[in-house]
């Protein structure tokens, strides 16, 4: 009753279909505009589906300049020889996630190569292993371009992980069955509280519980909108140039600091999400249901007009038939994810 008590209160966490149900009524007047179930292909013509879903994230990392990404290596499903060379070469700590993949699913931070045979053996895909980025913020950084003008950030979350802080008597687990986030999002049942839950934390003493960075893991989205300035906007239309055909999306990367963003060093871009993305700042704890509606609205208003331009550009949309074969796919490979 708690939890289900919190979700009410709070809409961050109401499931997906339940929150962008009135969203879907203002897609279907958008398809019925363009002609076209899967116009937004064209928004990302160099991105699989247009980065909508099912999109695999090694063919991504082509298209993205290699100084801007970890180091990062495809594991076929099994294939513990080629994951335990690029183990040793990389080093632990890794994070490992499915190619193809969303919502945090099979994302796992390894930190030595027990963990890393039991993630082996366990996962039923095609699997990234990449080099653990240490900078300490995390941000999603939200891009728009027309195609015949300069680009602009339209979002950015700052990501603010799990954390518990000791009271001096509480155990780890004690602690996150005290948080609200963790109530609804935590998995008291991780390697980390198996391992470490039985500890008591000083008083003051604080850690993350969580590691990985995503809402639907305890993560904290914190809107950072106030930090886009026309330094920011001019390094992110330097960094999509580099990019073949990038319109619509969210860069998920970790950087040092602001002021070496906005000069495109000491970062490194952990994701490029496409025309699935969502404006991370609008779960900021407390921000208005209406004013995320609106937000959502504009952002898929943008993704219609960029592929109606991309369109007239020569780039089709992709047929009712291979739309739905995609869509059929998608969700027999998400089956799988979600039971191995």
């Amino acid at each position: 009753m708690k939890k289900f008590l919190v979700k009410v209160k709070n809409w961050e966490y109401w499931p997906f279909s339940i929150l962008y149900f009135p969203v879907f009524f203002y897609y279907g007047w958008l398809a019925i505009k363009h002609r076209s179930l899967f116009f937004f292909t064209a928004a990302n013509p160099t991105i699989d589906f247009g980065g909508m879903f099912g999109e695999k994230k090694s063919d991504i990392f082509e298209l993205v300049p290699s100084e801007y990404i970890p180091e990062t290596t495809l594991i076929q499903q099994n294939d513990l020889e080629r994951a335990s060379l690029t183990a040793e070469k990389i080093g632990f700590p890794l994070i490992a996630k499915p190619d193809i993949g969303e919502r945090g699913v099979w994302v796992k931070k390894l930190d030595d190569q027990t963990q890393l045979k039991e993630y082996v053996a366990k996962c039923p895909v095609n699997f990234l292993l990449q080099e653990m980025v240490d900078y300490p913020i995390e941000l999603g950084v939200f891009y728009i371009k027309y195609p015949d003008r300069e680009g602009l950030i339209t979002s950015i979350v700052r990501k603010n992980f799990l954390k518990v802080t000791g009271d001096g008597k509480s155990t780890i687990t004690e602690l996150v069955k005290k948080k609200e986030r963790a109530l609804l999002t935590a998995d008291l049942n991780s390697e980390y509280l198996r391992n470490n839950g039985d500890r008591v934390l000083e008083i003051g003493e604080e850690i993350v519980v969580e590691p990985i960075g995503n809402h639907c893991r305890g993560t904290m989205f914190l809107n950072d909108n106030a930090e886009i300035d026309e330094r920011l906007n001019k390094a992110f239309n330097a960094l999509a140039d580099q990019i073949s055909d990038f319109y619509f999306g969210r860069f998920d990367l970790r950087c040092d600091s602001y002021e070496d963003l906005r000069e495109l060093r000491n970062f490194k871009i952990l994701e490029l999400n496409g025309a699935g993305a969502e404006p991370g700042h609008i779960y900021q704890p407390g921000y208005s249901l209406i004013t995320a509606y609106k937000d959502i609205l504009w952002h898929l208003k943008v993704l219609s007009d960029i592929s109606a331009l991309n369109r007239k550009k020569g780039h089709s949309y992709w047929s009712f038939k291979q739309g739905f074969k995609k869509w059929k796919s998608h969700r027999e490979y998400n089956r799988l994810l979600t039971n191995p």
